[in-house]
């Protein structure tokens, strides 16, 4: 009997144990949340409901458009014309670069990452570079409106920018991303080939429809057109009517990893040794950018937004800093995670030779875009 509860006892540590594993971003922060609560009493103020609002409304639409299978008849309607591996590969990067400025880059990875993998099984073409560059131009792409990635929707609203300053400090970053992919792109290696996927069909035009319209309403609260939790009442009632399952299958972890997010950042920025150090080394717009860029590589472009918009007035910068910074390591941006995962799922004994090929790759865009976008920056007078 002893030995039976023991068995039980053992299982259920081993249960909660593989469930921190499973989503190691998410333990990281509640950790650091946790011993940061020792250093400072954390304080409600700490939380920007308004960023949580406007990405819980953000992940039902889109994960409404998934269940409703739009994103995957849009890319296979398009694929299905292609005569080459190339034009193939440039499809597929071309849309996780555009489709990252709407559903966010992890999104646009979750949904075209698996599409390259299948028709690398079905054509037996490579497709390593392809997911690597995927991955570069859903960051890029993403840095393009303020709904494109996590950290941008952060320093949008905690900063409160208007549209128009916003999109003028980034779209220089996006002419670069764009004209750099078109060079690669045409040096990938051409094969011929038929790809005939079987056509999907959207599974309720009407409910299509009323996503997308749901999603111009949310993403008018982003801009502050419309209230941000008149949009949430909105996108919760239009749930329940059509699907109230989409509720449930949401990232959850994704909220309260920016609550621990918010709530570590909240209290060691009131620490004296933090406070110390940042007004020391944050002193003006180049220090932030650079800031920004080696933090991204060490803890994250989100985390390290979050952190150092409490010590700087300097947005320009900082916004231009973490996009960039999502650049480099493979945990400068959580979803070059996202793809690796899923890599390697399907090619289990390639993933070294991915890392390296990923790091070269990013480290070279990372080099290249931090150097000609802080000439840019001081051409601009921002710097």
């Amino acid at each position: 009997m002893k030995e039976t509860v023991l068995i039980q006892q053992k299982n259920k540590v081993k249960i909660r144990l593989g469930f921190l594993k499973k989503d190691l971003v998410f333990t990281i922060s509640l950790v650091l949340a946790t011993l940061s609560c020792f250093i400072q009493a954390p304080k409600l103020e700490y939380i920007n409901f308004h960023v949580l609002i406007c990405l819980f409304n953000l992940m039902v639409a889109i994960k409404a458009f998934e269940e409703l299978k739009v994103l995957d008849k849009l890319a296979i309607s398009l694929l299905n014309k292609c005569k080459n591996s190339k034009s193939v590969s440039a499809i597929l990067i071309l849309l996780c670069f555009f489709s990252s400025m709407i559903v966010t880059n992890d999104v646009a990875l979750l949904t075209f990452v698996p599409l390259s993998l299948v028709i690398s099984k079905k054509t037996t073409i490579p497709m390593m570079e392809t997911v690597i560059l995927q991955t570069i131009a859903a960051n890029i792409g993403s840095s393009l409106t303020p709904m494109g990635n996590p950290q941008n929707l952060f320093i949008y609203s905690y900063f409160g920018i208007k549209p128009v300053p916003f999109f003028t400090t980034v779209i220089f970053m996006a002419i670069l991303g764009i004209s750099s992919l078109y060079i690669l792109i045409r040096r990938l290696k051409t094969f011929e080939l038929k790809v005939d996927l079987t056509p999907v069909m959207i599974v309720d035009g009407k409910k299509a429809v009323v996503w997308g319209i749901v999603l111009l309403l949310i993403i008018a609260s982003i801009f502050g057109i419309l209230h941000d939790q008149m949009a949430l009442m909105i996108t919760i009632m239009i749930s329940i009517v059509l699907n109230k399952r989409i509720l449930v299958k949401i990232d959850y972890l994704l909220l309260l990893t920016f609550i621990c997010f918010f709530i570590f950042i909240g209290n060691i920025s009131h620490a004296e040794a933090v406070q110390t150090f940042a007004s020391t080394s944050l002193k003006n717009p180049s220090s932030v950018y650079f800031s920004s860029i080696f933090f991204s590589q060490m803890i994250s472009n989100v985390p390290a937004s979050i952190l150092l918009a409490h010590f700087t007035p300097d947005w320009k910068p900082l916004l231009l800093g973490v996009n960039v910074g999502g650049l480099g390591t493979i945990i400068a941006s959580l979803a070059s995670v996202i793809s690796y995962k899923l890599f390697i799922q399907s090619n289990p004994s390639e993933g070294k030779p991915y890392l390296t090929k990923f790091t070269i790759y990013n480290f070279s865009f990372l080099v290249f875009f931090a150097l000609l976008q802080y000439a840019i920056l001081i051409f601009l007078g921002i710097i």
